[in-house]
């Protein structure tokens, strides 16, 4: 055991020129690898009693178990959302379908769509007294069609447009009020009907389903919208879907909406898209009233692109580290392990070569010593060691001694050996040659 410790010290020592090349090729590896992504993030999500406000907040608590911290800033509304998108100020933000066929075409290829993550109904409600038949009825109430800037007066706006009515005819009565202040215009009789958009669960969407003196409208004719505006979709509400107790809507409705569609900017890291979206995906699990279990997150709209990494999500799921480990965890390994890879191709002949370099570096330790029997051999046939036979017998006696402290392997101990021999020989072969010389001088 001692002496396979012995080789083995040996064997270590004897390459420890490897250290320095292994440490230059790991620090290149950490040199040239992708920083791991950043665990924090910002996102745009409209006002603070707002469907989107109210999603980003579930989606930042979910997130926070993760490691991961989400930043939510307050706007007003979908395309102040996507302006603060555009301009570098969030990493992410909710945006209503539809809203980015607003920016140029080059302005939209900065966005990437990572989703759809629930339907955003169109809700129109008006006072009990109203009569309703078809959208051109409108035009006779005191309307709020959405406050400036928002998806609300964005949707309402592309409705009025595909019936020929242009903002220029909108009647005087129409205002630009949405939110809070529509609720309480339509509940003290200031107004005769508003539009909303949001979840079936919003609370102001609630207040108003639970409110007598209000009821909503089936805006009918949603086939020929969908066909005018795709980035729509269609929405069937049930009888009592809103509230069972109120028993609202009274009768099965349609009615239409965009998708609230989480989309990333420019600076937002790509491999963050599985952890957001399997954060997501666990803030939905259960649906809502409208939307069924299951049903999102869902691939976005095709009028953005889309991350590479977001198309894998929805094609096979969670990449499949981080089924089994942390998101940093999987992701530092992701990338070492993309690196390890040209790594181990030049490690591979490099350890192929430890063998021959060891090899060589053991016998140079005992071949170097024939160098200097060579030249003494030499010196010798030229007789050029006359006047120095005893010095070079004295330096042969103290390599004799020397080579008894050279250590080497066990199976190289043969070649140690011999050399032991051959000086051994080159000391006799002086000496005789001395006494010859002496022998020589007594008889001349």
């Amino acid at each position: 055991m001692r002496r396979i410790l012995h080789d083995l010290k040996i064997l270590i020592l004897t390459n420890l020129w490897i250290v320095p090349v292994l440490a230059g090729l790991v620090g290149a590896l950490f040199y040239f690898v992708a920083p791991p992504p950043p665990m924090h993030a910002t996102m745009a999500t409209g006002s603070a009693n707002g469907g989107y406000h109210a999603f980003a907040k579930l989606l930042q608590a979910e997130l926070k178990d993760q490691g991961f911290t989400l930043d939510l800033v307050e706007s007003s509304g979908s395309q102040d959302n996507l302006n603060k998108l555009v301009q570098g100020e969030v990493h992410l933000a909710l945006v209503q379908s539809g809203q980015e066929l607003t920016l140029p075409p080059k302005v939209r290829e900065t966005l990437s769509g990572l989703g759809v993550m629930y339907q955003e109904p169109l809700w129109l409600f008006v006072r009990s007294t109203v009569e309703f038949a078809k959208l051109d009825d409108l035009s006779k109430l005191r309307l709020a069609i959405g406050s400036a800037n928002s998806g609300t007066l964005a949707i309402t706006s592309a409705l009025f447009n595909a019936n020929g009515l242009s903002a220029e005819q909108y009647p005087a009565t129409w205002q630009q009020v949405g939110g809070s202040r529509a609720v309480q215009g339509l509940l003290s009789d200031e107004l005769d009907g508003a539009f909303f958009i949001g979840p079936a669960q919003n609370a102001l969407i609630q207040q108003l389903a639970a409110e007598p003196s209000v009821r909503l409208i089936s805006l009918g004719r949603s086939a020929a919208y969908l066909a005018r505006l795709p980035y729509l979709s269609q929405v069937a509400v049930g009888e009592g879907m809103l509230s069972l107790a109120h028993n609202s809507p009274d009768h099965d409705i349609t009615t239409v909406g965009p998708l609230a569609t989480l989309v990333a900017g420019e600076s937002f890291h790509p491999s963050l898209t599985p952890l957001i979206l399997e954060a997501a995906k666990t803030v939905l699990a259960s649906g809502s009233l409208l939307d069924a279990a299951g049903s999102y997150p869902a691939k976005p709209p095709r009028s953005l692109k889309t991350l590479s990494e977001a198309d894998y999500y929805y094609d096979k799921g969670l990449p499949i580290l981080q089924r089994y480990v942390p998101f940093r965890i999987a992701s530092l390994a992701d990338r070492y392990i993309i690196l390890a890879i040209p790594l181990l191709v030049l490690l591979f002949p490099l350890f192929k070569a430890i063998g021959p370099i060891y090899q060589w570096r053991i016998r140079a330790r005992i071949y170097r010593w024939y160098k200097h029997l060579r030249e003494i051999d030499q010196q010798l046939y030229k007789g050029q060691l006359n006047n120095s036979l005893d010095a070079e017998i004295e330096r042969l006696e103290a390599l004799e001694e020397e080579l008894g402290r050279v250590e080497v392997p066990l199976s190289y101990s043969s070649e140690l050996y011999q050399l032991h021999v051959h000086v051994r020989y080159m000391i006799e072969r002086l000496t005789a040659y001395k006494q010859r010389r002496t022998d020589e001088a007594q008889v001349g």
